[in-house]
């Protein structure tokens, strides 16, 4: 998760994003494709990749990097979902993850000894409650596959949120966020423009006062900027 935004360098004021995505879908496809393809031709150079049936040729140099070459000429697709309704939605689809083990007690139905039978959900029809059961073997190679491997957590926080500093800049971004939010009614209008935003046709409020190197990083078409 990304918060919407953070601390100006100088920790004076809450910097809104630009925009109200946090990454162009299309562009986004595009560094996943290089990344993906560059995993995969370190993996062959270290002698990874197990080439099989009808992809035995590709075992050959001469075959492999003109096949990578190929998966360029088509846009990828990576799944971006819309954001959550709010917080509560949030909290919940994340709760499902970070706060429970692999399987919960009430879903486990009966142990003989040898196989275990426990409940889940058919997410493919309706989320029906199915039943399975497994041997204990089986049983126990699934519930370990959710085991975090070595150095891993479920949760780990950076920035503001970072163990470090949340007790100092948490209270403080809070502190900011509420004052960016609350702009006082006299303020807003001694800084009213005369025109209005080509795009939206709204009322153009002065934001803050910018460089021209500052400027050169700003494309917005909704700021006011008064580089004098």
């Amino acid at each position: 998760m990304i918060p919407d935004g953070g601390l100006a360098p100088d920790r004076s004021r809450w910097v809104h994003p630009r925009y109200p995505f946090f990454l162009p879908v299309r562009i986004l496809s595009r560094v996943f494709r290089g990344k993906f393809v560059a995993g995969l031709r370190r993996a062959f150079r270290r002698g990874r990749l197990d080439f099989s049936g009808k992809l035995w040729h590709l075992a050959k140099p001469k075959c492999f990097v003109p096949f990578l070459r190929t998966l360029f000429g088509k846009e990828w697709v990576v799944y971006a979902k819309p954001a959550f309704g709010g917080p509560t939605q949030v909290l919940r689809y994340l709760g499902r993850y970070t706060h429970r083990v692999a399987i919960s007690n009430h879903r486990l139905l009966a142990f003989d000894g040898q196989r275990v039978t426990f409940r889940w959900r058919d997410s493919a029809h309706g989320n029906k409650q199915r039943k399975m059961t497994v041997s204990a073997e089986e049983f126990i190679r699934r519930f370990l596959l959710h085991v975090l491997p070595r150095g891993f957590v479920r949760i780990r926080s950076f920035g503001f949120l970072a163990n470090a500093h949340r007790a100092v800049f948490l209270p403080l971004c809070r502190q900011r966020l509420a004052s960016s939010q609350l702009l006082p009614t006299s303020a807003q209008a001694s800084q009213r423009a005369t025109w209005s935003c080509p795009v939206c046709h709204s009322d153009m409020f002065l934001i803050e006062r910018l460089t021209a190197a500052e400027l050169s990083s700003l494309t917005h078409p909704c700021a006011s900027i008064d580089t004098s």
